[in-house]
């Protein structure tokens, strides 16, 4: 594993452990959907990092 991604699932594992538990649950419908897919959810949050961490987040501030 390179420094870089070292840093990335750092910053994943940051954004797991902090997330408030309506956070956690879009994480995990987002982490579901990237497995029926195929992917993992560490490449979703490489390739959209800012765009998953605001959907979290605008999805958990709904409930």
């Amino acid at each position: 594993m390179t420094p870089k991604e070292r840093k990335d699932l750092q910053k994943l594992d940051d954004l797991v452990l902090n997330a408030t538990s309506d956070e956690l649950k879009k994480i995990q419908e987002i982490d579901h959907q990237t497995q029926l897919e195929g992917v993992s959810f560490f490449d979703v949050y490489l390739d959209s990092r800012s765009l998953i961490h605001k959907n979290i987040k605008k999805q958990s501030r709904k409930f």
